[in-house]
This record gives C-alpha cells, structure tokens and sequence, in this order.
C-alpha cells in the first residue's frame, strides 16, 4: 500500500486555496457597499450569485457521480446549503451591510469562524483538538480587537451580519459534505437557485432594474468573490473539514477593512495592525496542527478531488502519476491505520 503523503504537504494546497477564496470573497465587502447605493439587497445579492453561477459554469460540466447525485441525503444537503448560504446569508449581509461602515461589518464576518466550528462540533461530528480552539480564539479575538475602536456596527446592522454568518456557518458544514457534485457544480446550483429566486424578489419589492453598468459591476464581482471563492473554498473544506477551511476564510474581513480604508477613506489604527497578528498567529497554529492515531474507515463511495499517494486512493490510473489531482467518483474498501490526518471527507470518526 502506498504510505500517505506528508502531512505538511497535502494540507497546503487546500489551505492556499481556503485563503485565495478568503481574497476573493473579503474584496466583495466594500465593493458590495458601494453597488448598494444604486441596487436593492435582494436584487444585488440575486445579481451576485448568478454571477457566482456565470463564473462556476464553464467547469460545472465534468465531473461527479450521478448516482450520488441521486441520492436524497446528498441532495438535502445541497438544497440547505442553497437556502440558507445562498439564499438567507447574502440577503441579510447586505442589509446589514447598507445600515452601517463597510470596516465594521467585514469585522463582524469573523463571527462566521465561531458558528463554522460550533455547528461543526455539534452537529457534523468533526473533532476540534485543543490547538485548533485555540487558533480559533485567536483570530476570533483579532476580529473583536480590530472591532473595539469604533464599537459594534449597531444592534440591528450587527444582529443581521451575525444571523448571515450562522447561516453559512450551516452552509460551509453542509457542503464539506456534499460528495456527489464537485465544487464547480455545487457552486452553479448554487448560484442559479439562490440568485434567480433572490432577483425575482428583488424585481417585485424593489426599484426594479438597476442601471446596466451595476449590473455588469455586479455580475462580474458575483463571478470572482462568489463562484470562484465557493469554489475553491468547497475544494479546501473538503479536505481539511469545515472548521479548518473556515479559519482561513476568516481573513477575508481584514481584506474587507484594507479596501475599506482605501475606497472610503476609513484610517487605519495599530490595533488593526496588532489584530491581523493574532489572526496570522491563529492561522499559523492551524496549519501546523498534527493529529495522529490509529482509525477505522467503513466502505464507501463519492467524489471529490484527490491523489494516488495519500494512502487512500489506491486505485489505478495507467500513466496518471500518484501526485496529479484529479476529480472522479471512486469507492474505498475498508481500512484500518494510522497517519496524521484533518476532519476532511474520510475523517469523520469518533474521538
């Protein structure tokens, strides 16, 4: 059998994806504030996620496993992750996003860390060890240090953000998960079920079309902070579990202040500064983190991105070296080893 890959080694490519993701999507905060003064919260977050669909489609056509596809567990799990990650989360970001600073709402998104890891520990059974707490509260306590200057965003715009970030704190759960679509798929669904029915409503309640070059402006951040980030942000998640990939997702909102302070003119303090060290100090403990001991695998079948030599993977493909990442349905015959590991696809055993 093929001995597992380092450690180090295949957590980076997914940790590198987790924190592109992270500069995609933070990039959307302040941008997303200015769309707001000419477009209305559900027809700008319907706007975004088509636009998040527009960029996922081009990769969405290969791909997966039908027969999973099939299957009405995978397919719940999806249509909750629609609902509420691509319905309930953008809609209440925005208003909460239109009622106060672009700075302090991309403070509150760190609540989103929080949610990730508490639905995930209670409800997904992904193991969190006492370094992964830690780095969780680190850059938890950046996000409130970085937030103490100018106060809470108001309890109404702070309630809204927060409520957002619990329902894609049950999105990014979800769809660590969901195994019978790939990234790309998981994200056009996404985008086409949520962003139509977000923009119908925004066309019936609100002012009706905005101007063409919103909607380009829109569309075109939908594409890159929404369908590219989920994309590679559902790629990491699935191998390094839903608290892990969110850890460093949660740097976005620090990018949302850097753009903050250079499209608004917000100044910049050294708390801010001293903030973004502890959640650099939080991320670093993550990445580093090493779990070992000996674990069963039960049978199983999905698809999902992987390599020949992480001593999972052991089926053949003639000419395909061991390293090159790949995406295809495959099944795994039961198993029993040792080998530093994170809650990822295959990890989801008891502690």
């Amino acid at each position: 059998m093929l001995e597992p890959a380092p450690h180090r080694t295949r957590t980076l490519l997914p940790a590198l994806s987790c924190l592109v993701a992270a500069v995609l999507f933070g990039a959307s905060t302040p941008i997303s504030k200015a769309l707001l003064a000419t477009v209305g919260p559900f027809t700008l977050a319907g706007l975004l996620y088509l636009g998040g669909a527009l960029g996922a489609l081009p990769f969405a056509f290969r791909g997966g496993s039908p027969e999973l596809r099939r299957d009405r567990r995978q397919r719940g799990m999806l249509a909750l992750a629609v609902i509420f990650g691509g319905g309930c989360g953008p809609v209440l970001l925005l208003f909460g996003l239109r009622a106060a600073p672009a700075a302090s709402v991309s403070l509150w998104l760190n609540t989103e860390t929080a949610a990730t890891a508490i639905l995930a520990w209670g409800f997904f059974r992904e193991h969190l060890d006492r370094r992964t707490v830690l780095a969780a509260a680190l850059v938890l306590a950046g996000g409130l240090l970085l937030a103490a200057p100018a106060g809470a965003a108001g309890w109404r715009a702070g309630t809204l953000v927060a409520l957002a970030c619990l329902c894609w704190g049950l999105d990014n759960n979800l769809t660590a998960l969901v195994s019978g679509f790939t990234p790309a798929q998981t994200t056009a669904i996404k985008g086409i079920g949520a962003g139509t029915v977000n923009l119908a409503i925004g066309l019936v309640f609100e002012s009706g079309l905005p101007p063409w070059i919103a909607i380009l402006g829109a569309l075109a951040v939908g594409a890159f902070s929404y369908g590219f980030s989920i994309m590679l942000y559902i790629s990491g998640a699935q191998q390094l579990g839903a608290s892990r990939s969110q850890l460093l997702f949660s740097t976005s909102p620090f990018l949302g202040v850097l753009l903050a302070w250079f499209m608004f003119g917000e100044p910049a303090t050294a708390v801010q500064f001293g903030a973004a060290g502890l959640m650099l100090a939080g991320i670093a403990l993550m990445v580093t983190a090493r779990h070992e001991h000996e674990h069963a695998h039960e049978a199983m079948a999905h698809t999902h991105e992987h390599r020949h030599d992480d001593g999972h993977h052991t089926h053949v493909h003639p000419g395909l070296p061991a390293w090159v990442r790949h995406t295809h349905a495959h099944e795994h015959e039961p198993i029993t080893h040792t080998h530093p590991h994170a809650p990822d696809l295959h990890h989801r055993h008891e502690h």
